[in-house]
């Protein structure tokens, strides 16, 4: 039995006490404290004598105790996991102070998991000695399991126990077939540049949950070059997802004080930091309320000198928040620029019309040319949401024949149907699916799943066409010479930007309604150009791949209904006789 099943057994003794969506909770710190134990035992008693030895002198021990632990971590306790058995009657206390003479950032994991209160529960249920023994079996040395393997398999008991608790997994847990399409999607262009030696890159995820992109990065860099360097940081607000997300990353020999603790929109801890690749899965429709005047206040006064520049989208969804703080944190292009994949549905498509904070953030981001490819997943496909969703890639150092391009490729009717549905995932992509997209990505190359469009081809001005305003008898009235204008027959013309304005005008408006004409006042021109029209900017996704369907023939309507006329009558004729 391999050692993920054998800890994974230890659900067994939990079975009774606690609820299956709650076994995480236990077996995933026990899981990482052996870990930990393991790591240490080689320099465990040099820690000591260090310690000891440099206690009493008044001065900070940290940088001694990393040194002599060869480590980013230390622990200055004789206990053991092994040893606390010997005292079965103080095992609750012995194990606290253990936990307790952890460096600070070891702890701080096991404050975020609550771990001396769930050292409290375990003794009381008389499930504590029993939990202790069966992890002391584990060899978790690095000799055993190397950091690579033991990332694995901790990401393999996150994912169980996200699983197993389905009703709030999709909160903090991105399925493993989503990360792995957009973890390919954000590399495969730069593989090549990726296998050369000695490389180092960097990676960030602002909604870092239990870390399964920057695990799922870590390991797609590993199986491309092992000898490559992936740095990893990262950032989450719900406490126990970050406690996994940096242990994870602990066990993966990670600088764990790269990963970050709070709200990313109004308090990023990394604020002048910039990456090379860049992946989040931000919740989906969330309200930013909370955090509306910090953000307001900085998209006021920092302009585009901060993160917020471009403009910001209504309070209920703030999923395009964490887009422009993800550009902001691109490197310039004369740095090697960055790539971005984010998971967003559906609403930053479309919602806002021109002029509004989501069209000027699309508007930005087009302008700029930094969409490169926007991927529609099937539904079904998420834990806690059978909704439409989409994969965004963002780039600025495009390929130069990706220059001024956005590849849209709908991916919507791939996706098996799962035996055993987790929650609202009903859905999942295979290996052969996701290699399918990624390659169809890959050679940029329309077809009937793929369509390439001009930056520009997505952007509209929206034209104000005014009516004057006539008399009982029809007649137009005057207001110093010119026509008053009727308010209630104002409207709107969202027209093409590659399209003359005038031209469009003559040919759409005024062969239907001959006495209009385009306002030019100062509120119907746009704020940045100051042309006629307000630039607005929407990419109606479903719109460029809908077919037409052509109804069906009144010939073979009309012989359907009389087959089923005739079915009818034949049971009716049964039941009478």
């Amino acid at each position: 039995m391999s050692i993920s099943a054998l800890i994974w057994s230890t659900a067994d003794l939990l079975r009774g006490d606690y609820k299956q969506s709650d076994y995480g909770r236990v077996i995933l710190p026990f899981t990482l404290l052996r870990r930990l134990e393991c790591v240490l035992d080689a320099t465990r008693d040099a820690v000591i004598v260090e310690y000891e030895a440099r206690k009493n002198l008044g001065i900070p021990l940290e940088q001694f105790l990393i040194r002599k632990s060869n480590n980013s971590f230390y622990n200055t306790s004789t206990f053991t996991l092994q040893k606390l058995l010997a005292d079965s009657n103080n095992i609750a206390d012995n194990l606290e102070s253990y936990i307790n003479n952890f460096s600070a950032n070891a702890r701080e994991i096991f404050e975020k998991y609550e771990f001396i209160k769930l050292i409290e529960k375990l003794n009381e249920n008389n499930l504590l000695y029993l939990i202790v023994e069966k992890f002391c079996t584990f060899d978790l040395s690095p000799e055993n399991v190397s950091n690579h393997e033991m990332g694995l398999m901790f990401e393999e008991l996150i994912r169980k126990f996200s699983e197993a608790s389905n009703e709030t997994a999709g909160e903090h847990f991105t399925p493993r077939d989503i990360v792995r399409l957009t973890t390919s999607l954000l590399f495969t262009l730069d593989d090549a540049l990726l296998t050369k030696s000695g490389v180092v890159r960097s990676l960030y995820d602002p909604t870092a949950g239990t870390g399964g992109f920057l695990s799922s990065g870590s390991e797609y860099i590993h199986e491309l070059n092992p000898d490559a360097t992936l740095v990893t940081f990262g950032q989450e607000l719900n406490p126990e997802s970050y406690a996994i997300c940096k242990a994870d990353m602990m066990i993966k020999g990670q600088d764990v004080s790269n990963i970050k603790y709070g709200n990313t929109l109004s308090d990023d801890q990394l604020p002048h930091q910039k990456f090379d690749y860049m992946l989040s899965n931000p919740p989906f429709g969330v309200e930013w309320k909370k955090v509306q005047k910090v953000v307001t206040d900085e998209h006021i006064q920092k302009g585009y000198a901060g993160r917020f520049g471009p403009g910001l989208p209504r309070v209920s969804d703030g999923s395009l928040l964490f887009l422009l703080h993800l550009i902001s944190k691109m490197r310039p292009k004369e740095e090697g620029g960055s790539r971005i994949g984010i998971i967003l549905n559906g609403s930053p498509l479309f919602t806002g019309s021109a002029g509004s904070g989501e069209s000027e953030i699309r508007r930005y981001i087009l302008e700029n040319d930094l969409l490169e490819a926007i991927v529609a997943m099937p539904t079904d496909m998420f834990f806690n949401t059978g909704i439409s969703t989409y994969i965004w890639i963002l780039s600025n150092h495009k390929e130069e024949h990706r220059k001024n391009k956005v590849q849209l490729i709908n991916a919507s009717s791939m996706g098996e149907s799962m035996r055993k549905s987790l929650g609202s995932k009903r859905k999942q992509l295979s290996d052969e699916q996701i290699n399918e997209i990624v390659k169809i990505y890959g050679e940029f190359e329309e077809s009937k799943v793929s369509k390439i469009f001009n930056t520009t081809d997505f952007g509209y001005r929206r034209i104000t066409v005014e009516r004057p305003l006539k008399d009982e008898n029809g007649k137009v009235i005057l207001v110093k010479g010119k026509p008053k204008i009727d308010t209630d027959a104002r409207d709107n013309e969202n027209i093409p930007l590659n399209e003359d304005i005038k031209e469009y005008f003559n040919r759409e408006v005024l062969p239907h309604v001959s006495d209009a004409w385009i306002s030019e006042d100062k509120k119907h021109c746009d704020a940045k150009d100051g042309k006629v029209g307000i630039v607005g900017y929407e990419i109606p996704f479903n719109r460029h791949f809908y077919e037409y369907t052509p109804p069906r023939s009144l010939q073979e309507i009309d012989s359907e209904l009389d087959t089923l006329t005739k079915e009818i009558l034949e049971l009716l004729q049964e039941v009478h006789s």
